[in-house]
């Protein structure tokens, strides 16, 4: 004969109002204490409180409108969400874990705060289409703030690219001296980087912009609901077309997560070049005392850690894209409660980067370029070769190849002489291609290079200086 197992094993009674309250007359007893930890998620998702709210007042007025509740307790319900946001904005709001989430904390005091007609909010809703809803809010409140970050990174490296527009520096391929280009042309590079990284959070954004609300569970709701209403009233451009999808749908965190993620190789890229140039070998740049470290057992010591830790950083938001991918690659519709550990990658994420975008604007703001020691760099390696083999193919006609070889000749001539290329005589040039005349010093020279790049995109200090124009009326305006 079968015992059957005791009700009493592995549970306990929660304080307050108990988590048997929240699921209804279904179960007898309340879960275990294990059970209480595994599933709330109050601790991250509080974050989610204004958007909860925004959301219950637009389906508040939503059910008044369409006659599903009363006009009476539409007011009494809005006014106590009034005082709830009161609450939590002045700290005096009391989160219970008990209550497991966002959504049963706010509901479980508003039941406190005007009693049974509480109970009428979640008419024709369903957490699954709530936390949706919020979701996609929180999202696009941090793709806003973000934008807003980056396009002052993006004024940051314009200013730097204007003012910098004739600075010269060493083009590196492979880490290598290539060619020279200027500072202003560099930081160019990242701006459109950025600019990229914008039009990814935008398009991310415009896709998102659908309301869930109304999904319910998974199936729609019976009651005569007026999903537009609600949708226009949270700001989306209109109702998501299949319940199924609006509760189950997690793209737009995964998007968004991919446009962190590819900014934060952005970031990195140029916090790993900071710390390059910031150091002795280099000597191209010095961060101001406020992003810099000392050593506490080097006195000579100036690290750029807040370079290091936004280069470091990136591998965060990396990880949160792979856990969210993770996280939905196996979830067969529709909602499922693994969907609850969706947040906190997202939230950590989008913290991350909005502190790693500020200390990368702030260094670069307050950033000292040694102008002198980068065109001393930039001459370097023999890097107007190329000028070189191309004034052979402009001016005598030679083909390319045949001038790359006559070029490399001239380089490790100028190599045994221990000079510049410059710095060969014309004989010592002629000697190797008769035809050479002394016009090919005007090509020679790292002022010479970088003023001859004038094609579209190109490196000269007048196109730096009408790009950056450009930029800032396409970025910042």
């Amino acid at each position: 004969m079968t015992k059957k197992p005791s009700k009493k094993v592995a549970t306990k009674k929660s304080s307050g109002a108990g988590s048997s309250t929240i699921w209804g007359g279904r179960f007898d007893a309340g879960p275990s204490s294990l059970m209480e930890d595994i599933n709330a998620s109050i601790a991250f998702d509080k974050r989610l409180y204004a958007q909860d709210l925004a959301g219950s007042r637009a389906h508040t007025e939503m059910l008044a409108a369409t006659g599903i509740i009363s006009g009476a307790d539409s007011k009494a319900i809005l006014g106590g969400l009034d005082s709830i946001a009161q609450e939590i904005e002045s700290g005096d709001f009391a989160f219970s874990a008990a209550l497991e989430d966002i959504h049963m904390n706010i509901e479980n005091r508003l039941s406190e705060l005007i009693g049974d007609t509480a109970g009428r909010l979640h008419t024709a809703r369903s957490r699954n289409d709530q936390v949706a809803t919020d979701f996609r809010l929180w999202v696009r409140g941090a793709i806003d703030g973000l934008d807003g970050a980056l396009m002052g990174l993006q004024e940051t490296l314009i200013s730097i690219a204007k003012t910098n527009a004739a600075t010269i520096m060493p083009g590196f391929t492979h880490l290598q001296s290539a060619q020279p280009v200027t500072l202003g042309h560099h930081m160019l590079a990242y701006v459109e980087m950025f600019g990229r990284d914008r039009g990814r959070f935008m398009d991310a954004r415009a896709r998102l912009n659908e309301c869930p609300l109304g999904s319910a569970a998974l199936a729609g709701t019976s009651f005569p609901i007026d999903r537009k209403k609600t949708a226009t009233a949270l700001g989306f451009d209109r109702p998501m077309a299949n319940s199924i999808d609006g509760v189950s749908d997690r793209d737009f965190a995964v998007e968004f997560l991919a446009a962190a993620a590819i900014t934060s190789v952005h970031l990195s890229r140029i916090a790993e070049e900071i710390v390059l140039w910031s150091s002795v070998q280099f000597g191209f740049v010095q961060l101001s005392d406020a992003f810099s470290s000392g050593s506490s057992i080097m006195p000579q010591k100036r690290n750029p850690d807040a370079a290091e830790l936004v280069r470091g950083k990136s591998g965060r938001v990396f990880g949160a894209l792979n856990a969210l991918l993770v996280q939905m690659k196996g979830l067969p519709l529709a909602y499922g409660k693994d969907m609850q550990e969706d947040k906190e990658p997202v939230f950590d994420a989008a913290d991350t980067l909005a502190i790693c975008i500020a200390a990368m604007n702030g260094m670069l703001a307050e950033a000292s370029f040694d102008g002198t020691r980068m065109k001393a760099a930039a001459g370097a390696g023999f890097a107007t070769a190329t000028d070189l083999a191309d004034w052979l193919v402009r001016e005598l006609g030679l083909p390319f190849r045949r001038a790359h070889h006559v070029t490399g000749e001239l380089v490790k001539l100028a190599e045994d002489k221990g000079c510049g290329l410059e710095e060969l005589t014309l004989a010592d040039m002629q000697a190797v291609e008769g035809d050479i005349t002394k016009g090919v010093f005007d090509v020679l020279g790292v002022d010479n290079s970088v003023a001859s790049r004038t094609s579209e995109g190109g490196t000269a200090p007048a196109n730096v200086k009408a790009a950056a124009a450009a930029a800032r009326k396409r970025y910042l305006s």
